[in-house]
């Protein structure tokens, strides 16, 4: 049995939470192209954008302004009175689908992309061949947005590059994918990232870190999406908490004492874009 609580069902496949400036959890689903809000203590949700597209990360200008990466044509949307107008332009760098993305306090942005077409790999029948320990993914960059929308490479030769948090002492935290690891770097004052280390191997575990979340603690949550739960992990790679979900866990995100998880029966497309299989699903920390 699960540990979590369904919180939203009916979703096609939910990605990027956050907790947003207002208070509420936003998240994004991939084919519904909607950018959502939900109040956690009422149930109360609205849509905030259509993203054709395809939305994925989430984060915030100083001033509050929602910043949504736009996954099909790699670009980063600024919201300015109800419409999407462009704030980057990511192609110069992302090598397939733009992905998640971790805003700074001062609204700088760091983006993922997927690298190539993985879904079309699995469907053609490699994703056995990902799991062994001697494949190695394509690499593609990690891309940094300035404030004004210039956009640069943070970082070189990035295993699928996904979700990123900071840790309490600044250290950015990039979830690798298809290396089956976290990768730290330490920020510059100008955003730029040195010292890039292995944060957290997780191979062993069966853990492709897809979406994660930082707690209080500076614990890092992981979701494996390739397993029906999320896992804690704290520097050096040990498993701290497991948390049961009721499907495969892609996404995560902590907000107001309790870890959200996005869940979902697959991540391919054809089967959760054609119906609702997807959830919000939570637990108290």
């Amino acid at each position: 049995m699960a540990d979590t609580a369904v919180l939203r069902d009916g979703i096609r496949f939910g990605e990027g939470p956050r907790g947003g400036p207002d208070g509420r959890l936003y998240y994004s689903d991939f084919y519904d192209h909607e950018v959502r809000a939900l109040d956690l203590a009422t149930g109360d949700e609205e849509v905030v954008c259509e993203v054709p597209d395809q939305p994925s990360g989430l984060g915030w200008l100083p001033d509050g302004r929602l910043l949504v990466v736009s996954m099909r044509d790699r670009t980063v949307r600024r919201l300015e009175g109800g419409v999407l107008v462009q704030h980057a332009d990511l192609n110069g760098i992302a090598t397939f689908h733009a992905n998640d993305m971790l805003v700074d306090r001062l609204g700088r942005a760091y983006v993922g992309n997927f690298g190539f077409d993985l879904h079309a790999a699995i469907a053609a029948g490699g994703e056995s061949a990902m799991r062994e320990p001697g494949w190695v993914a394509p690499g593609t960059p990690l891309a940094f947005v300035d404030v004004d929308g210039a956009v640069s490479v943070a970082a070189e030769d990035m295993k699928f590059p996904n979700g990123m948090v900071f840790l309490p002492d600044g250290t950015l935290v990039v979830a690798e994918t298809l290396a089956f690891g976290l990768t730290a770097f330490d920020v510059a004052a100008d955003g730029a990232l040195t010292n890039r280390r292995v944060w957290a191997e997780l191979r062993e575990h069966f853990i492709a870190p897809d979406g994660i979340a930082v707690d209080d603690e500076g614990g890092v949550w992981v979701a494996p999406a390739l397993q029906p739960c999320a896992f804690r992990v704290v520097e050096g790679g040990r498993i701290t908490h497991r948390v049961t979900t009721s499907q495969t866990c892609f996404a995560v995100a902590v907000v107001g004492g309790r870890l959200v998880c996005c869940t979902a029966p697959t991540s391919q497309p054809e089967v959760v874009a054609a119906a609702r299989l997807g959830k919000l699903e939570v637990f108290d920390l």
